[in-house]
């Protein structure tokens, strides 16, 4: 399979960080995206190169529709945790798949998934979802993601690290975690749509190397210029103030991924995987420092004299 071809991709949550990241990058390579939505136009992300089709995950023959005349795929599930519903979704779109030809589909499980079950709904919805497209026959390639480094360049984080230096979130400060930008997630995805020999590989995908809380925020202090220290937000403050944001039930969806990193079951789970995926899909990550110091954080700066405020109006 020879990237040069330009390919036609059905994107699957290209309305959402993750699934935008990855169509930026296939429109600047050329290649035909198509972008699955149910919101109104008015209400749908600049992607240039991209066509939106309207429809829902939940409609058989939407999603048919929507991946007709297309020659690959990539999806990545929204923020849903009821196990039927994302197990309907999954065999929506495998079915789908399967009626267009689809030559490749990759899966963005959103995050690592442990070996063995667990109670956790964000890990085992995502199993369910693997085992669907897999059982299915499609050619696939699945992805499992860490923790995202863009989840810091946020109103949540950015303020806190530009006045204060402080980097807080909800993971043990000793859990190595290979740190993975959304830029990170588009090279991955782009070389498992496009590279041969991987149909039926899962990677646990991630950054340069694995960092427990203090190398991270010295790696930020880098990047920064600065003093950062690392604090551990505890898991049920993070989940209150993501309900406010996103309801109780997917507050809890996402939290319960930070609840089992907080109980010490799988220290090693959001680690690099040896470098394993970085040689298969013949990957360069950029150190944190590098992706740190590319980021604006000045528009996070609540300090109006600040040397990095943003201009005031």
């Amino acid at each position: 399979m020879s990237s040069e071809i330009p390919m036609r991709v059905a994107v699957v949550g290209a309305t959402g960080f993750q699934g935008a990241a990855v169509a930026r990058l296939l429109a600047e390579r050329t290649h035909r995206v198509r972008a699955l939505t149910r919101r109104a136009e008015a209400d749908r992300p600049p992607l240039p190169g991209a066509v939106f089709a309207a429809g829902d995950l939940g409609r058989p023959a939407e999603v048919r529709r929507f991946f007709e005349g297309t020659t690959h795929a990539f999806v990545t599930m929204p923020l849903v945790y009821e196990a039927e519903r994302v197990e309907a979704y999954a065999r929506n779109v495998a079915e789908a798949a399967l009626a267009a030809g689809t030559l490749r589909l990759v899966f963005n499980a959103n995050t690592r998934i442990p070996p063995g079950p667990t109670d956790v709904a964000a890990f085992e919805t995502r199993r369910l979802a693997e085992r669907v497209l897999r059982d299915s026959g499609v050619p696939l390639v699945v992805i499992r993601p860490p923790v995202y480094l863009d989840n810091l360049f946020s109103p949540w984080n950015g303020p806190a690290l530009v006045d204060d230096g402080v980097l807080a979130y909800p993971l043990p400060e000793s859990a190595r975690t290979a740190w993975l930008s959304h830029r990170g997630l588009a090279e991955a995805a782009f070389a498992a749509l496009t590279r041969e020999g991987l149909e039926g590989r899962t990677f646990d995908i991630g950054g340069e190397r694995s960092l427990t809380g203090g190398e991270l925020a010295a790696a930020f202090g880098r990047g920064l210029g600065r003093g950062v220290r690392y604090e551990e937000l505890d898991p049920v403050a993070f989940e209150h103030g993501l309900a406010q944001l996103l309801g109780p039930a997917t507050a809890a969806g996402v939290a319960g991924i930070y609840h089992y990193m907080a109980s010490g079951a799988d220290p090693l789970l959001m680690a690099g995987d040896d470098g394993v995926s970085t040689e298969v899909l013949d990957l360069a990550p950029s150190p944190v420092e590098e992706w740190v110091a590319r980021q604006p954080w000045q528009v996070w700066s609540t300090d109006p004299d600040g040397p990095d405020a943003p201009p005031r109006n």
